[in-house]
């Protein structure tokens, strides 16, 4: 329970960072001034698509995967009765945390994300590092033709294209990448699916 707790504790100011942007893991609070004019995160938005996996799924393939970057149990975080999605979140090391939301009822992912909180000093290169490996990491699990270098190659033109944005967005195929860069307070990638439209007959 202490480690839930504790994992919680250190998990809710991220989500509470982001819940004001567009990869919100949270609705934005009632008193936020911006919220009229800031769009909700696409996977917030009545419809929106799911992949077809659940998170036990999902964390199994990765681990296989990746035997010694492995994420691990995530655990729910609180959510109001009404809401329409399950998060949860499992911290990695002290400054980088998987989170998800799924689907009520399915338990079906609609958004995968990796949250880095920078740090300062001589650790700061190596964890960087680490958070871009677990990036790319995710983004092979969507993308099976990448070779480890080139998802890594991927994250970091990503990372630098979406610099100082809130939202900046990639569609590859079925998928979209997301790149959430709040500076000090933190810098996340996200996968989601993209709701594909039918060709015009």
């Amino acid at each position: 329970m202490t480690v839930a707790k504790s994992i919680l504790q250190l998990t809710l100011p991220v989500l509470l960072i982001l819940a004001g942007q567009n990869t919100a893991l949270a609705d934005p609070p009632a008193d936020h001034s911006g919220a009229e004019e800031m769009p909700k995160a696409p996977y917030l938005l009545a419809g929106a698509p799911t992949f077809e996996t659940t998170l036990i799924n999902f964390r199994a393939k990765y681990n296989e995967a990746n035997p010694t970057q492995q994420i691990g149990e995530f655990r729910a975080i609180s959510e109001s009765a009404n809401s329409s999605l399950t998060r949860a979140a499992s911290k990695i090391n002290e400054n980088l945390y998987a989170s998800t939301a799924l689907e009520k009822g399915t338990g079906k992912i609609k958004t995968l994300q990796i949250t880095y909180l920078p740090i300062q000093g001589p650790e700061e290169k190596a964890a960087r590092t680490l958070a871009v490996s677990y990036m790319a990491n995710l983004m092979r699990q969507f993308d099976a033709t990448l070779s480890p270098e080139q998802s890594v190659a991927r994250v970091t033109s990503l990372i630098e294209k979406g610099k100082g944005q809130q939202f900046y967005k990639q569609e590859v195929g079925a998928v979209r990448f997301v790149i959430s860069d709040n500076g000090e307070k933190g810098l996340t990638f996200a996968v989601e699916p993209v709701k594909l439209a039918l060709a015009e007959p």
